[in-house]
This record gives structure tokens, C-alpha cells and sequence, in this order.
């Protein structure tokens, strides 16, 4: 595996936050405090931090493959039937998904799953998993 990555992102309700991440996404909860919770994000360190809400910009989206990609965003690479566990447990708890659960780029080199999603502070997340991992940065 690769050195886990540390990422921290904002929240303006830390605790709306800590629900969806925990139980949810079913991510295991590490350190806390009063303004930040630390999680295992497949093997990464994610940390919600808190930051008031302040006027958002305009969403922005970039199209790929036909669909509005929502940017910034961040995620995680599955190996394949994982992937398909998570989105039928997403789906299960009834995760609006910006974009569904698809087969991007199908038949080209780089082909891939890939879903979309918030989180409640507006967090934008992307799920993706390559049949062939070898493929990650084929162009």
C-alpha cells in the first residue's frame, strides 16, 4: 500500500459531519476534540474540521464523459467489488449521488467506475475503481 495520505477538509457542523462520515460511510472514528474528528478514510487519515459557513461560490463543474464533475473533490480508489458493496450500501442509506454509479471511459484504456457525492457541508466525494489497476494512469 502507499503512504496513507493526511487530509482535512471543512465542515460547518462538525457533528452532522461526524454522523455522515461514522454512519454513513461506516468509516471507523479516530482522535477528537470539540472542533475536529479524525477518521480512518480506507487506510488515510481524513479530518473534519470545523469552519463557520460562509457564502459559497457558484458550484463549479468540469464535464467528463458526458457528465458535470464537481470540483473540488476528493476520494478514494476501491478494488472492484468493493466498489460495488459501497454503492449498494450508499445506495441502501439513501446517499443522493451527484453522479450514479457508472462505467466511465468503457472499452478505453483508463476504463473505470466512478461515483459522485456530497457530504452535508458540501463536501464534494468521488468513488472510483479501475477492473484493471495497472490502468490508474493509462492515457
Amino acid at each position: 500500500m502507499p503512504a496513507p495520505f493526511h487530509l482535512a477538509i471543512p465542515v460547518d457542523d462538525v457533528e452532522k459531519a461526524r454522523i455522515f462520515y461514522r454512519d454513513v460511510l461506516e468509516l471507523e472514528e479516530g482522535r477528537s476534540d470539540t472542533h475536529w474528528v479524525d477518521f480512518d478514510f480506507f487506510g488515510h487519515q481524513l479530518v473534519i474540521h470545523y469552519k463557520p459557513k460562509e457564502e459559497k461560490a457558484a458550484a463549479h463543474h468540469n464535464a467528463v464523459d458526458g457528465k458535470a464533475v464537481p470540483v473540488p473533490h476528493f476520494g478514494v480508489v476501491l478494488d472492484w467489488d468493493a466498489f460495488e458493496t459501497f454503492a449498494d450500501t450508499l445506495r441502501a442509506k439513501k446517499v443522493e449521488f451527484v453522479i450514479e454509479p457508472y462505467i466511465r471511459f468503457e472499452g478505453l484504456p483508463g476504463e473505470q467506475a466512478t461515483m459522485f457525492f456530497y457530504d452535508p457541508c458540501g463536501n464534494a466525494l468521488e468513488f472510483k475503481s479501475f477492473k484493471d489497476l495497472s490502468q490508474l494512469f493509462a492515457k
